[in-house]
């Protein structure tokens, strides 16, 4: 194994013997130097790993050895060691992204703990979590196998959510065994949906927080406080996708996080009007026909939801003056940052951005891109960075320094699908892979969740003999035609539309600045 290699900077070099040989004794290489004109030129001779530098010596101070150091070698550890206790001097340290700081006297069991907190944390990290979910797996298993209600299921998809960004950073087997340990829990959710599902949708008082309810139960109340509410719906937008970027929101903000359920399908044209409606989609059809766009309809299916929020608010007898934007730009925000005057005169303002929608229907028709996203880790990473570059944060620091209280959530989630379930229908039947309505359906109905009658599940009935499918767990729906083709071109890519914890398990999320 090769030996860690240590350059230990200061000028009083020959005081710190023992603690050298201590380090030693513990099977490190310790190179020594008494200023920085000579630490440099070690650094570029032995390439140490880890650097151990004092601030007070004469000739050049450690905070100009620390930045010729990070022009040189950027990534290299810097421990800083000295006698002050100045703050500033801490300041100008910590600005100049050292690794850590210590202060003197030290002992050698402190050198030592720093020593492996930065140069071998990542193996800590790996080691301590996996021991972790190991003993976790037992617990989540037994509860994935009791008779969980809609909360107890909450509780298991934050769980498995946890502990699959935990694992991230432990790059072994456990990933691995958290992966078959969620299809467990998909396969047990979609058969806790099919007994429940049409029993939530006939009796309101007895269900859990679906789309229809959002406005009237959280939306609603927050108006009636007198607060100016800013909701911001991002399509597709998962439960782990919201926990990458919420190290980013809880810098400026403080949140309150829960979750709702996504009602079926969850897809755009029917989860999110019925969250701009409060209405399930036949409702919707029925006491708005010109607002409702059925399948085989070649109209936009979501060109409606402003008026939808019209009629809502009218509904309820709400006189709240009301904004609407759709945005499909990834840098949005930029742009919208000059209309925040014109969203100050209103109650309430519902911007709906697309970017993540995009990113995965691009993701299954670029090959590049697919590569980009080739792991749920990766789609999470290109959420994180698309969240913090784009100008979206800026923009929600904008709207909550200008009174808002700020919701932000999504109309459902998205699922990387792998296993073709075979189905077939006629011309009139939809495109999506992960739920079908049709007259003339021919499926497994073992492999599916069928809806026979519609209208008992709150859906529209095109036809008479309108059937609804859904794919479940990590399945997709193809046909026979061509089918070799048609599986090899969509294995492997987010799709939404059926039964899963990722698509109908929720983030709702209210954020408050801190002041």
């Amino acid at each position: 194994m090769r030996k860690i290699k240590i350059l230990w900077v200061d000028d009083e070099i020959d005081l710190l013997k023992p603690h050298i040989f201590f380090l030693e004794e513990k099977g490190y290489i310790v190179l020594t130097s008494t200023n920085g004109y000579d630490a440099l030129d070690l650094i570029e001779a032995e390439n140490p790993d880890i650097i151990f530098l004092d601030e007070n010596m004469p000739g050049i101070s450690g905070l100009e050895v620390l930045g010729k150091l990070k022009e040189m070698k950027s990534h290299l550890p810097v421990i800083m060691i000295t006698k002050s206790e100045e703050e500033d001097l801490m300041n100008q340290a910590i600005g100049s992204k050292i690794t850590d700081y210590l202060i003197k006297p030290v002992n050698p069991n402190q050198i030592l703990l720093s020593l492996k907190k930065n140069l071998n944390k990542k193996a800590f990290i790996s080691e301590s979590t996996t021991i972790n979910y190991r003993q976790e797996f037992a617990k989540i298993s037994m509860q994935i196998n009791d008779s969980l209600d809609s909360e107890g299921w909450k509780d298991i998809y934050k769980k498995l959510v946890y502990w699959e960004i935990e694992l991230e950073q432990a790059d072994n087997e456990m990933e691995e065994i958290l992966r078959y340990q969620k299809a467990e829990a998909n396969n047990n959710f979609a058969k806790y949906i099919q007994r429940n599902y049409i029993h939530w949708i006939q009796n309101e008082d007895k269900r859990p927080l679906i789309s229809p309810d959002i406005f009237k139960k959280r939306v609603f109340p927050q108006l009636d406080r007198n607060e100016k509410v800013f909701f911001v719906l991002i399509d597709n937008f998962r439960l782990d996708q919201w926990r990458s970027i919420m190290p980013l929101i809880a810098e400026d903000f403080h949140f309150e996080e829960e979750l709702y359920y996504s009602i079926l399908p969850t897809a755009t044209q029917y989860s999110r009007n019925a969250i701009f409606s409060g209405l399930m989609p036949n409702q919707i059809a029925k006491m708005f026909p010109e607002l409702w766009v059925d399948e085989d309809e070649e109209d936009g299916k979501n060109l409606n939801e402003s008026p939808l929020i019209h009629t809502l608010l009218e509904r309820y007898r709400r006189r709240h003056t009301f904004s609407y934007t759709k945005n499909t730009d990834s840098r949005f925000a930029e742009k919208l940052s000059q209309t925040v005057a014109e969203w100050e005169q209103n109650d309430l303002n519902v911007l709906v951005v697309n970017f993540i929608d995009m990113l995965s229907h691009v993701r299954t028709e670029s090959k590049m891109i697919r590569e980009l996203a080739s792991t749920e880790a990766a789609y999470r990473s290109i959420t994180r960075s698309w969240f913090k570059h784009s100008g979206t944060l800026d923009l929600l620091r904008l709207i909550a320094k200008k009174g808002f209280k700020i919701v932000l959530t999504t109309d459902h989630g998205t699922i990387r699908v792998n296993n073709a379930v075979k189905v077939v229908g006629d011309k009139n039947t939809n495109t999506n892979l992960r739920y079908k309505v049709g007259k003339n359906l021919n499926y497994n109905p073992k492999e599916v969740f069928e809806i026979k009658k519609p209208l008992e599940a709150g859906l529209p009935v095109p036809n008479l003999s309108s059937t609804y499918i859904f794919a479940e767990n990590n399945d997709f729906l193809a046909y026979p035609n061509n089918y070799n083709y048609y599986v090899s071109y969509f294995k492997n890519t987010f799709q939404h539309g059926g039964i899963s914890l990722e698509e109908m398990l929720i983030p709702y999320v209210t954020l408050n600045i801190k002041n």
